[in-house]
């Protein structure tokens, strides 16, 4: 009975604990890059969504942009193409980017059900819906890598009517040119345009790594909060490398545009996203505003629930 009895005390411990940060978001806007091998795994998959669609409920504002890059892969490896990639972008002929849109409008499709399952109003748009993502062209080096766009301009007033008429609203990325072309677009590139876009409070990257390191191979190295100009040092130095320094270079970007905390986490960890959102510690790596009132070097439980 004793022994029940701690466990539910240990239960309340936890709610109390994410009351301050429940309070502090409400109403706020947190946009969620979803993809890597929590989108590969079924039950991370319905871990994830889980998480979001228990953001909506407590008074959050979530958007999903979500990728399908695996996906998109194994489609393209069916028709007897082989995928092919230049600085970690998918080169997209025509058929590729046939292929890319099936798939991630039937990915999308089906986070909107998961979601409508839990009881929450979701709706699935693409880039190209109300003109939400325009592109130009992406050259990658100076190589033509077919069609992959470049976001020039969001309009976000079709997430805006979503979010104020209680949807959540589920993005695939791809967009259109001045020409009405369809294009493409990484993932990343997505969530940190729109993220940008509608003001976002939180961005956040559920990836297939814990967080950033100062050397990949040695795990004391984990940095788990740094400032905007901080993550500059780092893509300057050359230590961050491979598909890390995009997405850090969509996080200081995002910074320097008004989101306020940009965090990196570990998909493949059950529930990760209520983990580092919700407790004093938090899992992943956040980046931070220069001004902000978390210190580096200050350890996540010695500080207000602001990560």
């Amino acid at each position: 009975m004793e022994k029940d009895m701690q466990e539910v005390m240990r239960k309340a411990e936890v709610l109390i604990e994410a009351l301050p940060y429940i309070q502090r978001f409400n109403r706020k806007i947190i946009v969620v890059k979803y993809g890597g091998s929590a989108m590969s795994n079924e039950e991370l998959q319905k871990n994830v969504i889980k998480d979001v669609t228990l953001l909506k409920l407590v008074g959050f504002k979530p958007i999903i942009v979500h990728g399908g890059g695996k996906e998109i892969s194994r489609w393209v490896g069916k028709v007897g193409k082989e995928a092919k990639f230049v600085n970690g972008l998918r080169v997209t002929d025509e058929e590729t980017m046939e292929i890319a849109e099936m798939v991630l409008n039937r990915v999308n499709k089906s986070l909107v059900t998961m979601v409508q399952e839990l009881g929450v109003k979701a709706a699935g748009v693409s880039g190209k819906d109300g003109g939400l993502l325009k592109v130009d062209k992406k050259y990658s080096d100076g190589q033509d890598i077919g069609f992959v766009g470049d976001i020039k301009e969001v309009d976000a007033k079709i997430l805006y009517d979503l979010l104020d008429n209680d949807f959540l609203p589920i993005v695939a990325p791809i967009g259109l040119d001045d020409n009405f072309e369809t294009y493409n677009i990484n993932a990343d590139d997505a969530a940190c345009a729109i993220a940008k876009a509608v003001g976002a409070d939180k961005l956040v990257f559920l990836t297939d790594i814990e967080g950033l390191y100062r050397d990949i191979n040695d795990k004391s190295t984990f940095i788990s909060r740094l400032t905007a100009s901080d993550a500059e040092k780092l893509i300057d130095s050359g230590i961050i490398g491979g598909g890390m320094l995009p997405k850090l270079n969509n996080c200081t970007s995002a910074i320097q545009n008004g989101v306020s905390r940009v965090h990196i986490l570990d998909g493949r960890v059950p529930h990760c996203l209520l983990l580092e959102i919700f407790t004093k510690e938090g899992i992943g790596t956040a980046i931070i505003a220069d001004d902000d009132n978390l210190a580096v070097g200050v350890r996540r439980d010695q500080f207000c629930p602001e990560h």
